[in-house]
C-alpha cells in the first residue's frame, strides 16, 4: 500500500482533526458526540431510530436539544408494507432506512446518529444519508443492543 494520506481530503482530514481534539478521557459516547459537535460547529443533528427504542430516543433528544436543532425519525416513516417493498407475503410495515435518510436531508442535519437500526437497514441508512454519521446503539436482540457481551468471559 503506497502513500496511505493520499486516501483523505481536506474534509476528512479536518472530521479527524476535531474528532481527536473533542475526545473526552472518561466520558460517555454522548457527551462526546455533543463535544465534537459543538466544536464542529454543528447545529443541527439528526437521529435515525428504531421505533422499538422510541423512548430511549426521547431522552437523548431532551438532551441535545440543550445545545443543538434535534431532528428525530423512526423506521416506520412513510408507513410502507413489507409486502409491496420486499414483493413477498411479510406482514405489517416495513423499515424505512432511505426515508429515515431523506426525512433527515430534508431537515439539513449536519450530523445524523443512528440508534439501534436493524443489520442491514442501518448500512442502507449510511449509504442514503447526506451528512456524516455515527452510531450510538446497534440492535443486537440477544444481548439487549449491547453487542460487546458476545465477547465477555
Amino acid at each position: 500500500m503506497e502513500n496511505q494520506n493520499k486516501l483523505y481530503s481536506e474534509a476528512d482530514i479536518r472530521l479527524m482533526r476535531i474528532a481527536e481534539e473533542s475526545r473526552l478521557p472518561g466520558k460517555n459516547r454522548v457527551e462526546e458526540i455533543i463535544n465534537y459537535a459543538q466544536m464542529a460547529g454543528i447545529k443541527r443533528i439528526g437521529i435515525a431510530n428504531c421505533i422499538g427504542l422510541q423512548k430511549e430516543v426521547e431522552k437523548l433528544k431532551v438532551r441535545l436539544a440543550e445545545k443543538f436543532e434535534v431532528y428525530s425519525v423512526n423506521c416506520k416513516v412513510g408507513k410502507i408494507l413489507s409486502s409491496e417493498l420486499l414483493h413477498n407475503d411479510s406482514r405489517g410495515l416495513s423499515c424505512n432506512p432511505a426515508g429515515q435518510a431523506e426525512y433527515l436531508a430534508q431537515n439539513n442535519t449536519e450530523l445524523n446518529i443512528s440508534f439501534g437500526l436493524c443489520m442491514g437497514h442501518d448500512i442502507v441508512f449510511n449509504q442514503k444519508t447526506k451528512a456524516p454519521v455515527t452510531t450510538l446503539i446497534v440492535k443486537d436482540r440477544e444481548h439487549k443492543h449491547n453487542p460487546y457481551k458476545e465477547f465477555e468471559d
